[in-house]
């Protein structure tokens, strides 16, 4: 169980925030409360539990710190909303979904003698209340992220983090994953998924050795993008950063992470924004296709499962036992598709005899669309991928020049873990961070161009 310090941890970070927001510029202080929170704060079980309300954790405490200060420093300007308004609806459905999920499953499921309790409006309450928790970096981005500059601090953040955070890595990597005992006094995960290749992969503070990976690989794209796009006087010390950030990763023993370098360290040092722009747009569209593909078994898991077998064994079975969930629970989600089964487990199978849960949630698309339907997956990754889409959308026709070159390797971040949460349920306040930082950007290029050809649009008179 966490101990005091972890509780204190969580319970001082508001006032980090407010001293964050009155010495740095707004949208630095938005990256540094929701990313050092993110990578320094106590993971689940630590947090405050409260009647009526989700439990605020880690990722919802510094969210919800950096909007009470935007409502302090900035009431004037509270506009919510995106000017997309297929991305109005998303993020509408986004939030009241779980309402109409929790009125169609107010009835408990039996599995022989056994059963799981029905939901209640209460429920639905807690719901929304969650899913505005989630939605929040992704509001803040999209008001204090969306200018050239911003995503060059979110990338240097990203960076820096990085650095920083290689050096607990690199004591777990030799030690084994102790810190977060050492310091808040339990394991935030089954240690035994920690060891890897005849070693450790670490964790520090963050879920699981697959999310600390994964930051990682942020870190290390950032850090060839910034020197790709020649970000700094010291080119040199740029590329010496990516060099010693990617042994890291090496090190750090994910599989999906090495992959993840392999395809795009040589796509963001070897070609330009408009091929890596079209790579991410394919990943970003792959990624919110695989649920429908492989509903209708267009998903080729043999050759994959061949592919990483000659990789490593162990791992091609731990996929085969993903694939076997994930056929199992898309056949649960059908029998309610559009808002699917809710919470407390009703959209998995129980064993009959014992009433244990037999399948295993991995993949973030396969619980959206157990728990909320198509529509609830659709409105979570919709909001993911389309400033993706936007991006590629408004930057097609432009010149490099004429747009942020960051927003382009960005994109490719943003879509990689996208992508990733089809393994993985790897979501987290970064990801939204990423997302609203593009959105805001795509949507000032769109105002820029709308205003450009509102200026020079021809006046036709009529000819007497």
């Amino acid at each position: 169980m966490p101990n005091a310090l972890a509780t204190l941890a969580l319970a001082v970070w508001p006032l980090v925030t407010v001293f964050l927001f009155l010495k740095l510029p707004p949208g630095r202080a938005v990256i540094a409360t929701l990313l050092i929170g993110y990578l320094f704060l106590p993971e689940p079980p630590a947090g405050f539990d409260f009647p009526l309300i989700p439990p605020l954790t880690k990722h919802t405490i510094p969210a919800l710190s950096a909007l009470l200060m935007w409502v302090w420093l900035y009431p004037q300007d509270m506009n919510l909303m995106p000017r997309s308004p297929v991305s109005v609806c998303l993020l509408l459905l986004f939030v009241f979904s779980p309402v109409a999920t929790t009125v169609l499953n107010l009835y408990p499921i039996y599995w022989g003698e056994f059963f799981i309790q029905a939901m209640s409006l209460k429920d639905a309450l807690g719901l929304v209340i969650q899913q505005v928790l989630l939605i929040i970096p992704f509001l803040l981005a999209r008001r204090f992220l969306y200018r050239a500059e911003d995503q060059r601090d979110l990338m240097y953040a990203f960076l820096f983090g990085g650095l920083l955070y290689s050096l607990p890595m690199l004591l777990e990597i030799r030690l084994s994953p102790q810190l977060n005992m050492w310091i808040y006094g339990y394991y935030q995960h089954d240690f035994v998924q920690t060891i890897r290749f005849g070693g450790y992969r670490p964790m520090v503070f963050l879920y699981h050795g697959i999310w600390a990976a994964f930051y990682l690989l942020m870190a290390v794209l950032s850090a060839y993008a910034l020197w790709k796009t020649r970000q700094a006087k010291s080119r040199w010390k740029l590329l010496l950063i990516a060099l010693y950030l990617t042994a890291v990763l090496v090190l750090a023993k994910s599989l999906g992470a090495w992959l993840f370098a392999a395809v795009l360290v040589p796509t963001i040092v070897l070609f330009g924004p408009r091929w890596q722009m079209r790579l991410a747009v394919l990943i970003a569209t792959f990624a919110i296709a695989y649920p429908a593909l492989k509903g209708v078994d267009l998903i080729p898991q043999g050759k994959i499962l061949w592919a990483a077998d000659s990789i490593d064994p162990e791992r091609a079975a731990s996929l085969a036992f993903r694939f076997g969930n994930e056929n199992m629970l898309l056949e649960r989600a059908k029998e309610k598709p559009l808002f699917g089964w809710g919470t407390y487990n009703r959209n998995q199978i129980l064993d009959l005899a014992t009433g244990e849960v037999e399948t295993v949630t991995d993949g973030r698309w396969v619980i959206l669309i157990g728990q909320f339907g198509w529509l609830g997956f659709l409105a979570e990754f919709g909001l993911l991928v389309l400033p993706v889409l936007f991006l590629w959308r408004e930057t097609r026709y432009r010149q490099p020049e004429d747009y942020s070159p960051l927003i382009v390797p960005l994109s490719l971040i943003l879509a990689v873990n996208v992508f990733d949460m089809l393994p993985n349920a790897t979501l987290t306040p970064l990801t939204w961070l990423m997302a609203g930082a593009l959105t805001g950007y795509a949507e000032s290029l769109r105002h820029n161009r709308d205003a450009y050809q509102s200026r020079h649009r021809l006046q036709w008179r009529p000819v007497l």
